[in-house]
C-alpha cells in the first residue's frame, strides 16, 4: 500500500465507522495525464448513490485539510460492484460457497488463473473447486502465491 493510501485510510476510517460503512479498498492511479483516488466502500444491503456521495463530501473535505497528494486529483467514491475484490481475510470468509476467480504470480499445476467455488480460507492456503470440461476437482492455492482475487459473476 502506498503512502498515500495509507493515510487516506487513516483519515476515512472515523468516517466509515461513523456511518457504519465498510472500506472494501482504495486505489491511487495515474490515467493518462489525470491522477485518481479510487475509493470503493460497503456495507451489508450495499451502498447507494448517497452513501457514495456523503463518504466523497467528508473525505474531500478531510483531504483539503490534511493535503496529502501534491498535485490534482479526482476523488471517485463508489460500490466495488458484483465482482468486488478480496483482499482481506474477512473477504474471502464472506464469500466461502461463492464463485470466485483469482490469479497467481506463479502457475499452479500449470495454470495461473483459476475461477470456481471457495471452498476454505485459513490464511494459508485458498481451496477451489473447479471445472475442468465435465469433471471438477479441488485445487489448493497458496495464499502467497495470490496475484489478485475477486468475486465471478456466473450466468446460468
Amino acid at each position: 500500500m502506498s503512502k498515500i493510501t495509507e493515510v487516506v485510510e487513516e483519515l476515512a476510517a472515523p468516517i466509515f465507522q461513523e456511518l457504519d460503512l465498510e472500506l472494501v479498498d482504495i486505489e491511487y492511479v495515474k490515467e493518462g495525464k489525470s491522477w485518481f483516488l479510487r475509493v470503493y466502500i460497503d456495507k451489508d444491503n450495499g451502498v447507494d448513490i448517497e452513501d457514495c456521495g456523503l463518504v466523497s463530501e467528508r473525505l474531500s473535505e478531510k483531504l483539503d485539510e490534511v493535503d496529502p497528494i501534491p498535485h490534482n486529483y479526482f476523488l471517485e467514491v463508489s460500490s466495488p460492484g458484483a465482482e468486488r475484490p478480496l483482499k482481506k481475510e474477512k473477504d474471502f470468509l464472506k464469500a466461502i460457497g461463492k464463485n470466485v476467480f483469482i490469479k497467481t504470480y506463479e502457475p499452479i499445476n500449470g495454470e495461473k488463473t483459476f475461477e470456481g467455488t471457495l471452498l476454505e480460507y485459513d490464511g494459508q492456503l485458498v481451496k477451489l473447486e473447479v471445472k475442468i470440461k465435465t469433471r471438477k476437482t479441488t485445487v489448493e492455492i497458496p495464499v502467497e502465491k495470490l496475484a489478485s482475487a475477486r468475486l465471478a459473476v456466473t450466468f446460468s
